[in-house]
């Protein structure tokens, strides 16, 4: 099976790329768990955070936004000693806030999803990227809603970390045409 090049020679990233990455996420709890991730994985590779996610979920009650939202300075400390996360204070005092965020856009729109599905129309942007070269790592749809997360009060989410979400979330279809995956999720 052919699959995209930047996952091949570990296990962990395999699994991801052929189970998880660009699969259309309509799940409020698994929409803030990426958004977390990929707002901690800032500066740092993705198998880091993959080889952490099980930590991750642990430590911020399997990522339920409404007990996210309600940790306290003294959870955030707890937070920042954890080695089962990435323990950078910015971000995690970034990740309960931006939970306080996601709770007011589910009050506002229903849920998480309706709000950001709103933005593709609620279905995939397919691309037709060839090599990994073409991958942009940002887009004016992931200018437009990261400025307006950031309206809203979200931070650690700029327009790269924002694509990012999206491709995780299957916002965009960014397997590469030919990798397997790319026209199995066409078709599903």
């Amino acid at each position: 099976m052919k699959r995209c090049s930047w996952c091949e020679g570990n296990d962990l990233y395999i699994k991801y790329h052929d189970i998880e990455w660009g699969l259309p996420v309509f799940d409020d709890k698994k929409q803030l768990e990426f958004l977390v991730l990929e707002s901690a994985q800032a500066g740092l590779s993705w198998l880091t955070i993959l080889k952490k996610r099980e930590g991750y979920r642990k430590a911020y009650s399997n990522f339920n936004p409404v007990k996210v939202a309600k940790y306290s300075d003294k959870k955030i400390e707890e937070l920042i000693t954890n080695l089962e996360i990435i323990r950078n204070r910015k971000k995690i005092e970034a990740s309960v806030n931006n939970a306080r965020c996601f709770l007011d856009i589910q009050h506002e729109f229903g849920s998480f999803c309706s709000y950001i599905w709103s933005y593709t129309d609620n279905k995939p942007i397919v691309n037709k990227w060839r090599t990994l070269s073409d991958l942009p790592a940002k887009t004016d749809l992931s200018d437009m809603i990261s400025k307006d997360l950031k309206n809203r009060g979200f931070r650690f989410l700029g327009s790269t970390t924002i694509y990012a979400h999206m491709q995780a979330v299957g916002m965009v279809n960014d397997h590469l045409t030919g990798c397997i995956r790319h026209k199995e999720l066409i078709n599903s």
